[in-house]
């Protein structure tokens, strides 16, 4: 009797880790992104949308306002 109640006891244990381990959060692959400062951004950057098509003009596909200072970054795939 004790050992059956072992084996069920492991038997749980490891079913309870499987479960565990499956229900993870899933990651998905992404693509990474670089930034570089835009060169001819000028002022604090409040539109995002100025800022993407200033980032345009450089040559990238888009661009973000990031950090307190609110400055224009240009994105690219690295």
């Amino acid at each position: 009797m004790a050992h059956s109640m072992r084996f069920f006891a492991t038997v749980l244990l490891l079913a309870m880790l499987v479960m565990a381990t499956e229900m993870g959060p899933m990651r998905i692959a992404e693509a990474r992104h670089c930034e570089s400062q835009s060169q001819r951004f000028k002022g604090p950057c409040v539109s995002e949308k100025n800022c993407a098509s200033v980032c345009e003009s450089e040559g990238f596909p888009g661009g973000d306002c990031r950090g307190l200072r609110r400055r224009c970054f240009c994105t690219r795939p690295c």
